[in-house]
């Protein structure tokens, strides 16, 4: 039994049809060989909502991603989801959160080349315990939702880009991630796969996930109710302008400035044509 004054390090599995947890960072802060990327980051980024991280290349977008996925470390601050500590989990409880909570979708894709499609994505169904005489099933809808069909035998070393990034979204969405953690999705894709993605990142938010996405793409800042800018040490949160909730958006900004604290401040919409995008 945990004590109350001792938090686990690890969520429990989701309860069917209770509500879903923000993931909830506080001073959060990252230096690299000595240069301060962002410094004392506080934002909740709330269940069943998209956030855009945008900025110029080589602000640390990517690295901010990482460290809400554990798998880089920050400097200080925490990172907390369902009352449980992320940053304190190792080992066997970092393994658990992996496969139970956060999804990635990587720029370089995270597939293994000499592998068919099919044996990557039964990684995420093996994860999930998926009995073998469903997972054919499973692969076969999710390659369908993606516009994919017919490549469960393909070495994904044959495949393009853009197919790749279609084989790790169709992963994705078989893992069923509670937070989902994008780097750049669209980068690869044309027009067309391009509002797949976008489609199936507002699919798996409206189901009530955190979905957080690092991005240069205007598309996917257009359809988050929120967006993220680092600019050097500093991080800027606030409500995009005409989100997809934009009667909301007056609520949304009070409650940004409330879970926006320390070096994360408001200065008003600043996006612009651009949407805040620099870079």
């Amino acid at each position: 039994m945990v004590r109350p004054d001792a938090p686990s390090t690890t969520p429990g599995p989701p309860s069917s049809g209770s509500p879903r947890s923000p993931l909830v960072v506080t001073n959060l802060s990252k230096a690299r060989s000595g240069r301060e990327l962002w410094k004392d980051v506080t934002v909740t980024f709330d269940a069943g909502t998209t956030t855009s991280i945008v900025g110029p290349s080589g602000v640390g977008k990517s690295t901010f991603l990482q460290c809400l996925g554990l798998l880089e470390t920050t400097t200080s601050g925490s990172i907390a989801y369902e009352g449980s500590e992320l940053s304190r989990a190792r080992g066997r409880a970092r393994r658990r959160l992996h496969r139970d909570v956060v999804g990635f979708l990587f720029q370089d894709y995270g597939l293994v080349d000499s592998w068919t499609v099919a044996q990557n994505l039964d990684v995420a169904l093996t994860a999930q315990r998926v009995p073998s005489r469903e997972r054919a099933g499973r692969r076969s809808a999710a390659l369908r939702r993606i516009d994919l069909e017919g490549v469960e035998a393909t070495k994904v070393s044959r495949l393009s880009g853009g197919e790749q990034q279609r084989v790790a979204l169709a992963r994705l969405v078989l893992h069923e991630p509670r937070v989902v953690l994008a780097d750049e999705p669209t980068a690869a894709l044309d027009d067309a796969n391009a509002e797949t993605v976008l489609d199936v990142l507002r699919e798996l938010a409206d189901d009530g996930a955190v979905v957080i996405v690092a991005t240069h793409d205007l598309r996917l800042v257009a359809a988050s109710e929120r967006v993220l800018e680092l600019d050097g040490a500093t991080a800027f949160v606030r409500p995009r302008v005409g989100s997809r909730h934009g009667d909301d958006d007056d609520a949304n900004a009070a409650d940004d400035d409330r879970s926006c604290g320390g070096g994360c401040r408001d200065d008003g919409p600043r996006l612009g044509s651009a949407d805040g995008l620099r870079g």
